[in-house]
C-alpha cells in the first residue's frame, strides 16, 4: 500500500492462514442478523432512501475529527496494525482496505463506522491490552462489520443514541427514537456475533479469540483466568435463577449494544464445532456473487428454525417456560404464578388442570418447531 490509497495488497498473511476469495458475508452471519439484512437489501431503492438521511448525520465531521485528533494506522504508523488490517481484507477478499485509526481511550473497544465508505476506529486501551493474534482476530472482526455492511446502520444507531440524550428534556420526545435505538441496538448485538465469526475466520485460532474476549472481560490477567471457567460462567448464567433471573437478564441486556462477553465466547466456541464451520474452512461457502439471488423466505425461515431450536435447547427458566407453553404442558397465567411465587406443580394438580384430567379439556394440536414465538 503504497499510494495511500487503502485499495491494494502488497502482502500476504503473516503466517499461513486460509483465504476465502469471493466469500459472501452470509457465510458468517448469525441467522437473525442474516435475515434482517437480507430483507433490507432486497427492498428496492432501500439504500438511496437510507443515505438520503446522510445529510442529517455527521460522517464528515466524524472522519475530520478522526483525521484530526486520532492516529491514522499506515506502514509509517501502527505497522503491526496495518499489517493485520492487510492480511484481514486479504483473508475475507474484501477488496477496498478501510481506513483504520487508533484514538486515544482507556476503554477497550473497537468500531466500524461511516455511511459511504467504513472506517475502523481502535482505542489505545484494546491496543495495549491485546497481543497480536488476540488483536488479529479483533481487526477481523471489524472488517466483517465492513464486509456486511454494518457500518451504515451502526452509524445511524450512534446518531440516535446522540440525538434521543439531546432531546429527552421534551415531553416524549425521545420515545419514539428509544423504540428505534432498542430495535437497533437488538439487532446490533445479533450483529457483534456475526462479526465474532467474521475474527475466528480472519484469524483462524480459536484460543486467541477466546483471550480477547477474556481479556475485555477481566483485563491483563490470563495468568489468573481460564478458558473452560470462563466458559462455564456462560452456561452457568444462562441456566441459573428462576423466572424473575430472566427479566431481569433482559432488563440488563437492553441498554447494550454488545452481548455479554461470556455469551459471545459460548457462541463463538459453539460456532466453531458446527458443519458449517468446517465446511467454510474446506472451501465450501456462499459468494458474494449469488448474493442477488437470495432468498428472503429462505433467509427468514433459517432464523425461525435458528429461534425454534434455541428455545427448544435453552436452558434459561423463562426459554424452557416458553417452550413447555408451545408444547401445551400448561397454561401461561398458572405457569407464570408459578414460577414468579415459587410454588411447585402440585398446586395446580388439585385444580384438575395438571394432573389426572382428560386430555379433552384443553385445545390441542401439532407441535410446529418452525414457529417459534416472536422473539
Amino acid at each position: 500500500m503504497t499510494d495511500g490509497s487503502h485499495t491494494s495488497h502488497e502482502k500476504v498473511p503473516s503466517r499461513q492462514r486460509r483465504r476465502f476469495p469471493g466469500i459472501s458475508s452470509r457465510a458468517y452471519e448469525h441467522p437473525a442478523d442474516r435475515s434482517a439484512l437480507v430483507a433490507l437489501r432486497k427492498l428496492s431503492g432501500f439504500d438511496t432512501v437510507f443515505k438520503a438521511l446522510s445529510g442529517l448525520l455527521p460522517e464528515r465531521s466524524l472522519r475530520l475529527l478522526f483525521l484530526s485528533d486520532s492516529v491514522r494506522v499506515s506502514d509509517a504508523q501502527f505497522s503491526h496494525l496495518n499489517d493485520m488490517l492487510r492480511d484481514a481484507c486479504y483473508i475475507l477478499d474484501l477488496k477496498k482496505i478501510p481506513p483504520m485509526y487508533v484514538t486515544q481511550d482507556p476503554k477497550p473497544n473497537a468500531m466500524c463506522i461511516g455511511l459511504d465508505e467504513p472506517i475502523i476506529v481502535v482505542t489505545t486501551g484494546l491496543v495495549e491490552l491485546l497481543d497480536e493474534e488476540e488483536m488479529r482476530a479483533v481487526v477481523g472482526h471489524e472488517v466483517g462489520h465492513a464486509l456486511s455492511g454494518h457500518a451504515v446502520y451502526r452509524t445511524i444507531l450512534l446518531f440516535l443514541t446522540g440525538l434521543a440524550l439531546k432531546v429527552a428534556w421534551i415531553p416524549l420526545g425521545n420515545v419514539a427514537i428509544m423504540a428505534i435505538v432498542t430495535a437497533l441496538r437488538e439487532w446490533f448485538r445479533k450483529s457483534e456475533l456475526s462479526a465474532d465469526r467474521a475474527g475466528l475466520l480472519t484469524g483462524q485460532d480459536l484460543q486467541a479469540s477466546m483471550r480477547g474476549l477474556m481479556k475485555i472481560a477481566g483485563g491483563n490477567h490470563l495468568h489468573e483466568m481460564n478458558v473452560d471457567a470462563f466458559l462455564a460462567q456462560a452456561d452457568e448464567y444462562e441456566k441459573s435463577g428462576d423466572l424473575r433471573d430472566s427479566v431481569l437478564k433482559i432488563l440488563n441486556v437492553l441498554p447494550r449494544s454488545h452481548p455479554f462477553t461470556t455469551v459471545r465466547a459460548a457462541e463463538l466456541k459453539k460456532w466453531s464445532e458446527t458443519r458449517d464451520y468446517q465446511r467454510i474452512m474446506d472451501g465450501h461457502y456462499p459468494r458474494r456473487d449469488e448474493d442477488k439471488d437470495t432468498s428472503v423466505t429462505d433467509a427468514f425461515r433459517a432464523s425461525a428454525s435458528h429461534y425454534a431450536d434455541s428455545v427448544r435447547t435453552s436452558k434459561d427458566p423463562l426459554m424452557k417456560l416458553v417452550g413447555d407453553i408451545a408444547g401445551g404442558a400448561g397454561d401461561l397465567g398458572g405457569k407464570l404464578r408459578d414460577k414468579f411465587t415459587g410454588n411447585g406443580s402440585g398446586g395446580a394438580a388439585g385444580k384438575g388442570g395438571a394432573t389426572g384430567g382428560s386430555e379433552g379439556t384443553r385445545p390441542s394440536g401439532p407441535e410446529d418447531p418452525e414457529s417459534p414465538p416472536k422473539p
